[in-house]
């Protein structure tokens, strides 16, 4: 099943179901949240207007009218489950491994999120303008103490999105030890939010194997695959709970998409492409993003397209 967020004059918009071409839709009368809320009775009816819409009902989706598929939601808790990025930025960086045998995560700006299609606004080209590409799970409500194997039962549904970040101001706010704040902005999320079912094989062990392609301006510039995670988003989730609840409506990001086999498959973010750089010719070469320039995401059709400008505030 596959769902979106079509603007109705409020902050969270309209939920509608999506046919599977992505070219037709059918509303409800809530939000996506509101649907997270009371999930178990929501599910059968979005599955009965799913069910309506592979018959051929529905009316013509037009993209330029969804949102995010949650404009705003509850928690944004983004962890790094790809060991390759990691490993590069510590050689390329000097930096000491970091110590723990626990998922990496940190908790980031969740009132809200951009969709795929709005430019995104920065102040200053300074600031080290870079994307991530990831995908991320939605939850319902997960009970403190849940378990990996528990954890698979309460991902709702999945998402592609960039976690925009500000390269030159990350590493003043990590040396204060109290976290990012102005380094990482909203993110923006591809239109369709779809649930594991959906995915059929290329959902394993709460990993979303498929790959994401990335183009900068309309250059190739990865498309490593996302069942490289260490960690699934069952695991994530478990360790996100450990100590707390966490409410119906929470994201949780993989971390930028990351494969050993980089030479080959690319990035998803420039700050691994200048790891790479310095690694092998002592300086990074490729510059980040300027005003102007465009970021394109996608992993096959099943998501639709991230595609931005990046433009002065």
């Amino acid at each position: 099943m596959r769902l979106a967020t079509r603007a109705s004059g409020n902050r969270d918009g309209a939920l509608v179901v999506v046919s599977g071409d992505g070219s037709r839709y059918l509303p409800t009368d809530g939000t996506l949240q509101s649907a997270l809320d009371q999930w178990s009775r929501c599910e059968p009816m979005l599955r009965a207007l799913a069910d309506r819409l592979d018959a051929g009902q529905g009316e013509a989706l037009d993209p330029a009218t969804l949102l995010a598929p949650l404009p705003r939601a509850w928690q944004w808790l983004d962890g790094s489950a790809f060991p390759t990025h990691g490993e590069l930025m510590q050689q390329a960086f000097r930096l000491p491994p970091i110590e723990t045998d626990k998922p990496l995560m940190y908790q980031g700006m969740s009132h809200r999120f951009l969709s795929g299609r709005e430019d995104v606004p920065f102040p200053s080209e300074a600031d080290g303008i870079d994307f991530e590409g990831e995908f991320a799970v939605v939850t319902g409500d997960v009970p403190m103490g849940c378990t990996p194997a528990d954890a698979l039962g309460h991902i709702r549904l999945v998402l592609l999105l960039n976690d925009w970040s500000l390269r030159a101001i990350a590493p003043v706010e990590m040396k204060t030890g109290f976290g990012w704040v102005q380094a990482k902005p909203a993110c923006s999320v591809a239109p369709f939010a779809v649930t594991p079912d959906a995915l059929g094989g290329a959902w394993v062990d709460g990993r979303v194997c498929l790959s994401l392609t990335v183009e900068v301006n309309g250059r190739w510039f990865g498309s490593p695959a996302g069942d490289a995670m260490a960690y699934g988003f069952h695991d994530l989730i478990a360790h996100a709970a450990r100590t707390r609840d966490l409410p119906a409506g929470t994201i949780i990001g993989s971390g930028t998409v990351s494969n050993p086999n980089h030479g080959e498959v690319g990035s998803t973010c420039l700050s691994e492409r200048r790891a790479i750089e310095m690694i092998d010719h002592g300086a990074p070469q490729t510059p980040f993003l300027r005003f102007g320039d465009r970021v394109t995401m996608h992993a096959g059709d099943i998501f639709g397209t991230i595609d931005q400008r990046v433009v002065q505030r």
